[in-house]
C-alpha cells in the first residue's frame, strides 16, 4: 500500500456540508475520518434503514440523521453515495430535485462505468459527478464498523465524468488524501477490468469454494470446520463480505468478471492437467511464480508478512 499522507486536522473544512448516503462500514468510517480531519463543518447521514439512524446518532457519527436522501441532500457541497452499487440510480433520482449547482456527487463502489451510466442521467445541470472507489474494506459491515483509519495508507481511484470540472476532481482528490489515501485517477472501464481481476473474481472463488464446503460439511460431520487450515480461513473471510454489495458488483461488472472468470478456467484447466499428469515441472515453476508475486506485495506495502488473523487494528 502507499506511505500514509495523514496530516493534521485542516484549520478550515473542506466541505461546509458533506452527506453521506448509508452508514455502513465505508459510509460510518468516512464519517469518523471527516471528523478527525475537520473535512466537514456539517456531517448529515441518510440511510432508508431507521435502525441504523438510531445507531449513527447513539455514535454521535453525524450532526443530522434522517431516512429522507432528498432533505439530506438540500444545500449540500458534498454527496457520498455509500451504498450497494445497484441502488445509486435510484438514490440519484431521489435527489435530485435537492442537488444545487456547484454540488459534487461521489461514490464508493468498486464498480464504475455501471454506476456512471446509472447516475449521470439523474444529475443536474451544474452539478459535478466524481466517482471515487477506496480499495479499503474488511468483511464487517454497519455503522459500528467503521473507524478513522481505514483509508489512512491505501488508494482511492478516481474515474471522474467526462468533461467534468477539474476543480471538482481536485477537490474530492484533497477529500481523500485529507484521510491518509493516495489517489489514482483512471477511465472507469479500465478500473473495471483491473478490479474483475484483483478483487470481483477472487470474492467469487471465495464464495464458491466455502459453499462447497458447507456442502462437505454435512459429508464429513463438522470436520470441514474443526480441521480448516489458514488457506481455507481466508476463503471464509474475504466470503463473510456484505452479500447484497456483492451481488450488486457481480451483476453490474459482468462483462469484465465473465472476461476475467474466463482466463481462471483456462489456467485451472491448465494446472488439472499437470496433476493428471504428474507434471511436477509446471506444478514447481506456477508455485515459484505466485510465490514471488506474494513477496513482492510485501515489499510493495500493500500487506504485511504476519498472518491476517488477530492483526491490531490501528484506531
Amino acid at each position: 500500500m502507499p506511505d500514509s499522507h495523514l496530516g493534521p486536522p485542516r484549520e478550515t473544512p473542506l466541505f461546509g456540508r458533506l452527506v453521506i448516503v448509508g452508514m455502513g462500514l465505508i459510509g460510518s468510517s468516512i464519517a469518523r475520518a471527516a471528523r478527525r480531519q475537520n473535512l466537514a463543518g456539517t456531517i448529515v447521514a441518510a440511510d432508508r434503514d431507521v435502525d441504523v439512524l438510531a445507531r449513527v446518532r447513539a455514535l454521535g457519527l453525524a450532526e443530522e440523521a434522517t431516512a429522507d436522501v432528498a432533505q439530506a441532500a438540500r444545500g449540500a457541497d458534498c454527496v457520498i453515495l455509500c451504498v450497494p452499487v445497484g441502488a445509486c440510480g435510484s438514490v440519484a433520482k431521489a435527489m435530485r430535485p435537492a442537488l444545487a449547482p456547484g454540488a459534487i456527487v461521489s461514490d464508493v463502489g468498486s464498480v464504475k462505468a455501471a454506476v456512471m451510466a446509472q447516475v449521470e442521467p439523474h444529475l443536474p445541470k451544474g452539478v459535478h459527478f466524481v466517482p471515487a472507489h477506496p480499495v479499503a474494506g474488511t468483511e464487517q459491515s454497519g455503522p459500528e464498523a467503521g473507524f478513522a483509519t481505514l483509508f489512512n495508507g491505501r488508494w482511492v481511484i478516481l474515474t471522474p465524468a467526462y468533461g467534468v470540472e477539474a476543480a471538482a476532481v481536485d477537490k474530492v482528490r484533497a477529500f481523500w488524501e485529507g484521510m491518509g489515501s493516495a489517489v489514482e485517477i483512471m477511465s472507469a472501464p479500465h478500473h473495471d477490468l483491473v478490479l474483475a481481476i484483483t478483487s470481483h473474481v477472487p470474492h467469487l472463488i471465495a464464495y464458491n469454494i466455502v459453499g462447497t464446503a458447507a456442502d462437505l460439511e454435512r459429508v464429513t460431520q463438522s470436520e470441514v470446520i474443526k480441521f480448516s487450515a489458514g488457506g481455507f480461513r481466508d476463503f471464509t473471510r474475504i466470503a463473510a463480505s456484505d452479500p447484497t454489495m456483492w451481488r450488486d458488483v457481480f451483476l453490474n461488472n459482468k462483462e469484465a468478471v465473465l472476461e476475467m472468470l474466463g482466463r481462471f478456467n483456462e489456467d485451472l484447466s491448465a494446472l488439472a492437467r499437470a496433476i493428471r499428469w504428474d507434471d511436477g515441472d509446471a506444478l514447481h515453476d506456477l508455485f515459484t511464480r505466485t510465490r514471488a508475486i506474494r513477496r513482492s506485495i510485501v515489499t510493495e506495502g500493500q500487506d504485511a508478512p504476519a498472518p491476517d488473523f488477530g492483526r491490531p487494528r490501528e484506531e
